[in-house]
């Protein structure tokens, strides 16, 4: 009987941990977009993420939701920076999230400040 359950709980620890590894090593896909940064903050109540959107256009269905981990120090600090500004990022889209990572599937990994196509500064 002992021997059923430690074999049993070995077989779930081996597929979370599966799943796991999956879910961050395995990406969906990877590309760049740019916009108007128009939101980025740290939210959460008992754990917090960095949370941000950014603008790709005029009306509001044209929104780029995306989150930042806390790995990525610069990031967080250039888009600190960079509110309000119109910017490139380069994302990394994963086939799911765990609630210590943030609320979307798009994580940042890199951003610049880029050049409007509709207004010149």
């Amino acid at each position: 009987m002992k021997k059923t359950l430690i074999y049993i709980l070995l077989g779930i620890a081996l597929v979370a941990i599966a799943f796991y590894s999956f879910i961050y090593f395995v990406p969906y896909s990877e590309g760049t977009r740019a916009g108007e940064l128009i939101k980025f903050s740290n939210r959460g109540v008992v754990v917090k993420t960095w949370e941000g959107e950014i603008s790709q256009g005029i009306s509001g269905a044209q929104i780029f939701s995306f989150s930042v981990l806390d790995q990525e120090g610069e990031v967080i600090e250039k888009l600190n920076t960079y509110q309000g500004e119109y910017i490139e990022v380069t994302y990394v889209e994963r086939y799911g999230t765990f609630i210590f990572w943030g609320d979307t599937k798009h994580f940042i990994t890199g951003v610049e400040l880029s050049h409007s196509p509709h207004f010149r500064r």
